[in-house]
């Protein structure tokens, strides 16, 4: 017999299912409650709407990985170049290798008809995941490791063809004759990236 405390849980994995599929405006809340094995009275005793379901999709999902990058730098004593790897490959293990990297698609293709939900996504992710890159890229700085930048630009940079690979992931890379390999982009992305930005001043 299933328990009352895994209900909420199963929604969620049945929404993000759907939304990934079909969409936000396109999945139905009762599409999502048979999906669960749960009536549509039951989906309310726990979402009270269809926006508030996509946050909690977003809250269980997503943000748990930034709180874990947020204590990684916090804690870090390794290079920078080494820790904006594992910040990366971690996003990547986390997010992009699941069901939830089907989400920045779906954010992109419905914020002019949802922007109330991309501004939460902002808030929630975008801007979140940002402020761990500016650190990230400000300790290689303080240090010496990387050249003095921009950092708030640079860090959109370093974050844009991991975003790439996620919406080509979900979009054309099933119709492409050769597929991707997911390690060796990223290798050549983590390569060009310590070119630009590794400090040329000599140690004193």
């Amino acid at each position: 017999m299933r328990r009352k405390e895994s209900r909420p849980s199963e929604l969620l994995d049945a929404a993000l299912d759907l939304f990934i599929e079909r969409g936000f405006n396109a999945t139905r809340l009762n599409d999502v409650a048979q999906r669960a094995g749960v009536s549509k009275g039951t989906l309310y005793l726990y979402f009270a709407n269809k926006e508030e379901l996509f946050k909690s999709v977003i809250r269980k999902g997503m943000v748990p990985y930034l709180q874990r990058a947020e204590q990684l730098i916090d804690e870090y004593r390794g290079s920078s170049r080494d820790l904006i790897k594992q910040i990366i490959r971690g996003w990547w293990d986390s997010i992009g290798a699941t069901r939830l990297g089907g989400i920045p698609k779906l954010v992109v293709a419905e914020s002019g008809n949802f922007p109330e939900l991309a501004k939460f996504y902002l808030e929630e992710v975008i801007h979140r995941g940002q402020g761990i890159f500016a650190r990230a890229l400000q300790r290689g700085i303080d240090s010496g490791e990387f050249r003095k930048m921009d950092v708030n630009y640079a860090l959109r940079i370093v974050i844009a063809p991991v975003v790439l690979l996620l919406i080509w992931k979900h979009s054309l890379q099933p119709y492409e004759r050769k597929a991707l390999k997911v390690e060796r982009y990223l290798e050549t992305h983590l390569e060009i990236l310590f070119d630009g930005i590794r400090s040329t001043e000599k140690k004193q």
